[in-house]
């Protein structure tokens, strides 16, 4: 009987403990099934990408692009007559290149390059690649303080310069900087004001006293010496800096963030496929400036990994060479801002003229209106329109369209992450928020930049330790990869404890019927904080608005918190040459206008 009872104790403390094995191992199962779950959920993608990464600098690359595609043209820049095919640029640059070391120049020095659009900005910024130099573009609106701050920021050891630009003389401007410059040798200057500035190179039929003219530098260097550069190309590692790009400075002063080699390369051949230019010989008509990211890479990197042609319309953007040089050279991409664009379309309804060869319009720099996609796809004729999305210390692009994607893609993101790159978005605490939720977004990937120039503290700031780079862009990600911008973290606009983003009432305010466009601005008030101001630019400039007006239209629109409180026109906004608007100054603006008004 004894036996029989433990026997049959043993089977039930068996039986007990086999179902609570079972039952912790359900409760680990569903554990882990959450735990899954909530990781799925989690607004974190990675984009592979199809076709790997390549390891070759910049001047591989062109060295590249030259035998692939040597009759193709490279470059046409309608303002000044020059056609240059890939063999011809590839043969001036390595003069440049060769010219820059007789001129005492070394591996690692930094070259600014203070010009418009046109073919010395192309080949210069080739040529110091090439040299495995540092180009850095210097904006060509400048004027004396913001040039000096940029020389003496990045330790300039070269300028390479116009004689000017619209009314500005360069070579006045630096002279008055470095008044040393009309009694110092050739190449030997030396300036209290920017100790590092040796050489100073002009493009000018004249012989101005302290410089270089920009055609003897390519007749300076010897064939042997040229033959060098191929060789110097192995030493040159696509991981080192090949170019410093100044902020767009819409908040404040510019930072130099120092871009790689390998980033450019990259980003240019991903860019370029997301483009179609793998598909057929394109020629894009890029109206954006050179100086800037999206120039340098989306246009003239994209380029030379497809054998497409760069066309430049004109030394700045103009409407009205901007649509004659389309049609003159048959132009089948389009690159350009929004704002370029709302000029652009603007410009063709008025002439009457009516496109045949764009397919692509792609535009960037700053966020798009639904009612400015919807206007560009009709009125330029193109079957699709793409979008970028980037920031200088990215590369410039880290999300942009697919080749197959719906209307509501293309209109409510900003286009899918692009490949090899990481995304995710984090809430203030730094913890990753769910998909569709908003936060700031953080990408990884080749093309971050290797820092900022002299400034650790400020690069620090920025990325991490782990490599993730904080964009400041307020976001929100979707599962699938595509995103969306809901604004500047530091844009928001608290009034009276509600937070405004600018960017959803400016979309709004842009399908007013007599608004070309609009961009609001947080400004300061007693009682609420801060309040709402709408800067905007009419279709018609003799026209005119008040901000009852604009009340009328946003009510039962828009919350009433939403609505500006203040309205006020300008026939002209204040913008960087790249195209984004200045909200500082428009905010100074303001405080100027509230000051005189108390006086």
């Amino acid at each position: 009987m004894a036996l029989r009872w433990l026997a049959a104790s043993v089977k039930l403390h068996r039986g007990h403990r086999a179902g609570w094995i079972r039952c912790a191992q359900t409760v680990r199962t569903q554990s882990t099934q959450d735990q899954d779950q909530h990781e799925r959920r989690q607004s974190y993608v990675h984009h592979i990408g199809s076709k790997p990464l390549v390891y070759r600098n910049v001047g591989q690359h062109l060295r590249l692009a030259a035998e692939r595609f040597p009759d193709n043209e490279a470059v046409v820049s309608c303002h000044e007559s020059t056609r240059l095919t890939f063999s011809a640029v590839l043969d001036k640059v390595d003069r440049l290149a060769a010219s820059f070391y007789q001129l005492g120049l070394q591996q690692g020095d930094r070259v600014a390059v203070w010009a418009p659009n046109g073919i010395l900005f192309y080949l210069t910024n080739l040529a110091v690649a090439r040299a495995g130099m540092i180009s850095v573009g210097i904006n060509p609106a400048y004027q004396v303080l913001e040039l000096e701050y940029s020389l003496n920021k990045i330790g300039a050891r070269a300028i390479v310069a116009t004689e000017g630009f619209r009314q500005a003389n360069y070579y006045g401007m630096l002279s008055h900087i470095a008044p040393e410059l009309a009694t110092s040798k050739l190449g030997q200057l030396t300036s209290k004001s920017v100790p590092s500035l040796r050489s100073v190179i002009i493009d000018s039929k004249k012989k101005l006293p302290g410089a270089f003219r920009f055609d003897d530098l390519f007749e300076l260097a010897g064939e042997q010496d040229i033959a060098k550069i191929e060789r110097l190309q192995p030493r040159i590692s696509p991981d080192s800096g090949v170019n410093l790009q100044f902020t767009s400075g819409t908040t404040g002063s510019p930072k130099a963030a120092l871009m790689s080699h390998y980033g450019f390369v990259n980003n240019g051949l991903h860019i370029g496929e997301r483009h179609e230019l793998d598909r057929k010989e394109h020629r894009m008509c890029v109206q954006v400036p050179l100086f800037h990211a999206f120039g340098m890479v989306i246009a003239l990197m994209a380029s030379i990994s497809y054998g497409s042609t760069v066309v430049l319309p004109s030394a700045g953007f103009k409407a009205a060479d901007s649509l004659a040089a389309i049609v003159r050279e048959r132009c089948t991409v389009i690159l350009g801002t929004p704002t370029m664009y709302v000029d652009l379309v603007r410009r063709i309804v008025e002439s009457g003229a009516r496109l045949e060869t764009p397919e692509i319009a792609t535009t960037g720099g700053a966020t798009c209106s639904p009612k400015l996609f919807a206007d560009m796809k009709h009125t330029l004729g193109v079957r699709k329109v793409k979008t970028v999305f980037g920031m200088t210390e990215t590369t410039a692009v880290i999300f942009q369209s697919l080749h197959e994607e719906t209307p509501e893609d293309v209109q409510e993101t900003v286009g899918h992450v692009t490949d090899h790159y990481e995304a995710k978005v984090i809430d203030t605490a730094g913890h990753t928020v769910p998909f569709g939720e908003a936060g700031e977004l953080c990408v990884r990937g080749y093309g971050t930049m290797l820092g900022y120039w002299g400034d650790e503290e400020k690069t620090r700031e920025t990325i991490g330790a782990d490599r993730w780079l904080k964009t400041g862009d307020r976001f929100a990600l979707r599962e699938d990869g595509y995103g969306k911008i809901v604004g500047r973290l530091k844009e928001v606009v608290i009034r009276g404890g509600e937070n405004i983003y600018p960017k959803e009432v400016e979309d709004f305010l842009n399908t007013y019927p007599k608004i070309l466009e609009a961009h609001c601005v947080g400004v300061p008030d007693e009682r609420l904080g801060e309040e709402l101001c709408a800067y905007v630019r009419l279709k018609d400039p003799s026209e005119r608005i008040d901000r009852e007006e604009v009340r009328r239209y946003c009510e039962g629109k828009l919350a009433y918190y939403k609505v500006p409180k203040y309205v006020r026109v300008l026939n002209e906004l204040p913008k960087t040459t790249s195209g984004k608007v200045q909200k500082f100054k428009l905010l100074e603006l303001f405080t100027n206008e509230q000051e005189h008004a108390q006086k």
